[in-house]
């Protein structure tokens, strides 16, 4: 019995310790430090690791696309030199926050992984500029949101886990409450121009409006009841 205690107990120990060591190796950092990092080093290790649809919409200048989702994501990252700093990134910061702990696991001595992922990135205005316009545009946005005196926008996304919790009781509002309040949801990656100029900074979002007036905003999941109080 007391072999079982002292068995269990070290490999609490273990991955306790593991777990400790990856914090450390692991940094996670906001934009302007992520920037100064990045410039601090010749050539960086700079990983993106979205899907290559996602990666070839948009990335970081320089960054190579190396997907988290992929059963070859180990073996890929491997090939990058691991006494040399590595930086990551997503879209919000969940991906790349696992993908960073999995390279520490790999061996993989500094690690910088971006908070808040691209969208931060872009709404921060470091995004490289372009003149194509993907999605819907400002002024039809502006349109939309002034076609009724009250209007909801949810910005939500396909991987995005909470918006796909969230998208159930929202189509069913949209049919409800088509008398009181008009209920828009728009692919934050299908109608990236609107949301780099919006800043949005996350998903999901929704944002109410009054008359072409934000009312209300708000940032990540949000209960059926609760969201309903605010419609």
């Amino acid at each position: 019995m007391k072999l079982r205690i002292l068995s269990f107990a070290a490999v609490v120990f273990l991955i306790l310790s593991c777990q400790g060591q990856n914090t450390k190796l692991v940094q996670t950092v906001d934009v302007n430090t992520f920037a100064e990092k990045l410039k601090s080093n010749e050539k960086p290790q700079l990983l993106d690791v979205r899907t290559p649809e996602e990666y070839s919409g948009e990335h970081i200048e320089n960054a190579t696309n190396v997907n988290w989702n992929s059963p070859d994501f180990a073996a890929k990252a491997s090939r990058f030199e691991k006494t040399k700093p590595v930086f990551v990134y997503c879209k919000v910061g969940g991906r790349s926050a696992q993908a960073a702990d999995k390279l520490a696991e790999l061996g993989f001595k500094e690690i910088y992984n971006l908070e808040g992922g691209i969208m931060k990135w872009n709404a921060s205005g470091k995004a490289q500029k372009t003149d194509k316009i993907i999605g819907i545009c400002d002024q039809e946005y502006n349109e939309l949101i002034q076609s009724s005196p009250k209007v909801m926008v949810d910005f939500n996304a396909k991987w995005c886990a909470p918006c796909q919790k969230m998208k159930p009781y929202i189509v069913k509002m949209q049919e409800e409450l088509k008398d009181k309040i008009k209920i828009v949801q728009l692919d934050a990656d299908e109608n990236k121009t609107i949301v780099n100029q919006l800043e949005l900074q996350g998903l999901p979002v929704i944002i109410i409006y009054e008359n072409g007036k934000e009312v209300w905003r708000n940032l990540g999941y949000i209960s059926e009841e609760d969201l309903r109080k605010h419609l």
